[in-house]
Order: structure tokens, then C-alpha cells, then sequence
């Protein structure tokens, strides 16, 4: 079995397999800036073990298209060198050719489909940070640009310069603390580049929707990001305030696509977090799985490099 063989294997069990136990982990939100490292990394290791291993089965066949072998990967090239010659009648060489042109059609496809979405998501919110900079109006102790609206709406969009927005309905609903508290979770967006990280989750979930580990790991990303940016305004302001705030506009309107608001994600876990901590202990079970779990994830590709290059795994380069 081949290096590549192996990467795709890991690949495969990390994506049905991952998914469960990080979802346990991650659903109160313990520790959500470890939750969110634990999908990224789940989510990046699998993109880029798949990838490495779609390459290193290409170049294998490039390399040994012409050499004959006793291992089960050229015996394959054999194989389909045969076809692709001719040898089994023209409807299966055509039906090859068929193949490799779809394959490669569905892969140019989906980078250029994640393109165009991280594109898309990009000149949407530069468009709405400048619309809102020139409609809004700035108020003495707002630290924001304030749109005059009925609506109790407070949030953030990425832009030159990125943009924190709320509406005259919600600064007339919150005091000066919670005002505060309010704008601190939408600052700690902009400062942590959530923006960033919920672009790449979600146009990855857009293009492989079937894939449960994006489609989950976006939604849980998403909700965990709202949490990180309520930590770091309670650290500021208190958690109280926070509640406070996040209650006074929640379920009045919906945040526009692509920004990020205190009330877009998971507003009653988040109130629930912030009533009744979790306890210390808690904590840092939480925190350990997770780190294993990361960890564990992240070495798997490495380890079977490593084993390969040693000799002591089944993983070699032209194993049989």
C-alpha cells in the first residue's frame, strides 16, 4: 500500500469518524477557542491529506506509466495503461478518457466554485461596509456607525476600513454598559478575523454539502466564534452586561449576509453559557479532550510519513 493509499484512508476516517466526538465536545461551548481550533484542524487536514494524496498518486503513475511491477499500484497503471492504449476496445478506452475528463472537470470545479464564493462574500460586505459608511451617521461615545432603523441591530462587516454597525433603535434600547458590551463582541469579530475563518468554513460546507464534517464543522465554527467574541466582551465588561445586551436584540431582525452579530448564532446557548458557567473541572476535561482530539487529528498524516520513511509501516512508498 502506497503513501497516497494511506493518506486517503486517514482522510476518509476522519471525515465520517471526527465529526461525532467533536460535536459532543464542542456543543456547550466549554472552551470554544479550542473548539474551533479542533474543527479547523480537523477541516484542514483532511483538505490538504486528500490533496497531497491526489497528487502523490498522479506523479506514482506518471513515474511508473511505463514500468512494469509486482505491486498492487502498478499492476493498476498496467492496467490502465492498457486501457488507455487501446488494448480492451475502443468503448473502454473511450469510457477511460470519459472518466479522466470528469474527474478533472469536478475538481476544477469545486476550487472554482470556493474562488467565486470567497469572492462573492468579499465584495458583499466591502459593498455593505461602504454603503454603511455613507448612509450612518456617527454619534459622540459610539464607537460606531449608527444607521437610523426601527430594527434593534448591532454587527460587523469586513471592509477597507471593516465596520461596526448599529442601528438608532438598538442604541436607544441599551444603556451605556451593554451599548459597550455590544460593540466589544463586535470589535472582538473584526480583531480575531472571524470574518476570515467563516468565509473559508462556509464556502468549503457550500461546494461539498454532502460532506458532514464542513457542513457541521461551519455551523459549529459559526456558533463557537459568537461565544470566543462573548468571552471577550465579558472579560471587558462583564458577563451580566453581556446577557443583558444579547437578550435586549435578540429575535427582533436578521443580521445581513455576511456579517457577523451579536444576536446571528446560537442566542440561547450563548445566554444559557453566560447565566451558569461552566465549573472549573469541567473545563478542563473539556479542554484536554479537545487538545487530544486536535492533536490526535493533526499527527495522523505526519505519523505515517515518519513510519514510512523509517520503513516500519505498511505505508511505504511501493509497498506490496
Amino acid at each position: 500500500m502506497s503513501i497516497a493509499s494511506c493518506l486517503l484512508i486517514y482522510t476518509a476516517a476522519v471525515t465520517v469518524l471526527a465529526p461525532r466526538p467533536l460535536l459532543r465536545l464542542t456543543r456547550s461551548g466549554v472552551a470554544p477557542r479550542l473548539g474551533v481550533a479542533a474543527w479547523l484542524t480537523a477541516i484542514g487536514t483532511v483538505m490538504a491529506a486528500g490533496t497531497v494524496a491526489v497528487v502523490m498518486l498522479a506523479q506514482d503513475m506518471a513515474r511508473n506509466w511505463n514500468r512494469p511491477g509486482d505491486t498492487v499500484l502498478a499492476a493498476c497503471f498496467a492496467l490502465l495503461r492498457s486501457v488507455a492504449t487501446g488494448r480492451y476496445g475502443v468503448e473502454v478506452q473511450t469510457g477511460l478518457v470519459g472518466l479522466t475528463v470528469v474527474a478533472a472537470g469536478a475538481v476544477a470545479a469545486v476550487a472554482w466554485r470556493l474562488g467565486r464564493s470567497l469572492a462573492r462574500a468579499r465584495t458583499s460586505t466591502h459593498d455593505h461596509a461602504r454603503s454603511a459608511r455613507l448612509t450612518g451617521r456617527r454619534i459622540a461615545g459610539v464607537e460606531a456607525i449608527v444607521l437610523d432603523a426601527p430594527q434593534r441591530l448591532a454587527y460587523c462587516v469586513a471592509g477597507r476600513p471593516h465596520t461596526i454597525v448599529v442601528t438608532s433603535a438598538a442604541v436607544d434600547a441599551l444603556d451605556g454598559p451593554h451599548l459597550a458590551a455590544v460593540l466589544a463582541h463586535e470589535q472582538a469579530h473584526l480583531s480575531g478575523r472571524h470574518h476570515l475563518i467563516l468565509a473559508a468554513t462556509r464556502g468549503v460546507a457550500a461546494i461539498l454539502p454532502r460532506v458532514g464534517l464542513f457542513t457541521t464543522g461551519a455551523s459549529e465554527v459559526a456558533r463557537l466564534l459568537e461565544m470566543c467574541a462573548d468571552d471577550t466582551a465579558a472579560r471587558r465588561h462583564g458577563s451580566r452586561n453581556v446577557l443583558t445586551a444579547l437578550l435586549a436584540l435578540s429575535g427582533v431582525a436578521p443580521i445581513p449576509a455576511g456579517a457577523l452579530g451579536a444576536t446571528g448564532v446560537g442566542v440561547l446557548a450563548r445566554a444559557q453559557r453566560l447565566a451558569a458557567p461552566a465549573a472549573p473541572a469541567r473545563r478542563l476535561r473539556t479542554r484536554l479532550a479537545l487538545t487530544a482530539v486536535a492533536g490526535g487529528v493533526a499527527a495522523g498524516p505526519v505519523l505515517i510519513g515518519l513510519l514510512a520513511a523509517t520503513g516500519l509501516s505498511v505505508c511505504g512508498p511501493m509497498a506490496c
